[in-house]
């Protein structure tokens, strides 16, 4: 990096924005400042993890400082694309946590901002870029080992009582369906690794069998599409069981027409509780791939987009066409 990139934290409502900044920071940014509305649960640990980093009273405060570079957003969902809009308009460019935006009109309003503005609308789809089996993955089908790739499979689990979850998490209009959220992420692997750059939705549903008492939950949810380049199939789920010393199996199945990967993301079921397992088989040879020292790219890609004005980390079209899917498929599934 020719100068240390200087970041700011605006929304600290999901944990993921523990892995966003410790990811930043290792690349060697510089935080000194952050503001978030109220007092979300990650309160307490956000201080004791960064005691030097600074809460400033307004978010002016981080939007009219001209030191900063770029800010990291993980507030509520359903804020996360007008916060990212004021920071855009203040010059400087975001990474927000998935889903970046939880409707059509927040997205239509961010490319115009991201037009105008000449700035960065970057999305942290964590199960792709905080996982290195899936980094991995990327190596091997851009060599070929798996010939063209047909179909993703990806699936979502999740367990609810990983940690207190706030009230916004059982609001609908808060976190924007379990589509739009969670799906978001299996989604923009699809049109990754199938390399498409549209898609029809065949079938979307969603469902809350385990929580009637709050209506907006939804506890299941499925999506099958098929792009111009392959074909997709994802399931999302909050059923994770106790037992498991994770809070999901999360997995990805990616068929290719002369092999296949399958990556176990989080742990290796009943033989392993670390993650970033891969799995390669093809004509000419079938492996397990231990990934746990590959280097996450998304980051340092990212550092050099914002210092060079380049599309290393993510497309912008991508990050587009993934949210625009998964919030079009949320639609369609509520519809039913």
């Amino acid at each position: 990096m020719n100068k240390p990139l200087k970041i700011g934290v605006m929304g600290i409502d999901h944990g993921h924005i523990f892995d966003m900044l410790d990811e930043m920071l290792k690349e060697g940014c510089v935080c000194e400042s952050w503001w978030t509305d109220g007092s979300p649960l990650t309160l307490k640990e956000f201080n004791k993890k960064y005691p030097k980093i600074k809460r400033v009273d307004e978010k002016l405060q981080i939007l009219e400082d001209q030191s900063i570079d770029m800010i990291l957003i993980s507030s509520i969902p359903k804020d996360r694309a007008s916060l990212a809009i004021q920071v855009m308009n203040a010059g400087k460019d975001v990474m927000v946590d998935k889903p970046g935006c939880t409707t059509l009109n927040q997205l239509s309003d961010l490319k115009k901002t991201v037009k105008d503005s000449g700035k960065i609308w970057s999305v942290n789809f964590s199960e792709r870029f905080h996982v290195a089996a899936v980094a991995k993955a990327e190596e091997l089908v851009t060599e070929g080992k798996i010939g063209k790739v047909k179909q993703t499979i990806g699936t979502g689990p999740h367990r609810q009582g990983n940690y207190e979850r706030p009230e916004w998490f059982y609001d609908r209009e808060s976190y924007g369906g379990i589509i739009t959220d969670i799906g978001s992420h299996q989604i923009h692997q699809f049109l990754v690794f199938t390399n498409s750059n549209e898609a029809k939705i065949n079938h979307a549903l969603v469902e809350n069998t385990t929580k009637k008492e709050l209506p907006g939950f939804q506890d299941f949810g499925e999506v099958n599409l098929t792009g111009n380049g392959g074909h997709c199939y994802v399931r999302l789920d909050w059923f994770t069981p106790d037992a498991l010393p994770t809070w999901g199996d999360g997995r990805l199945l990616i068929l290719g027409d002369k092999g296949f990967i399958e990556i176990r993301k989080y742990t290796d079921l009943a033989k392993s509780e670390k993650g970033n397992h891969l799995f390669l088989a093809n004509n000419n040879e079938v492996k397990h791939i231990d990934c746990s020292a590959v280097k996450l790219p998304y980051f340092s890609n990212l550092i050099h987009d914002v210092l060079n004005r380049t599309e290393t980390a993510c497309p912008q079209e991508l990050t587009y066409l993934s949210m625009e899917l998964a919030i079009k498929a949320q639609e369609q599934a509520e519809k039913k």
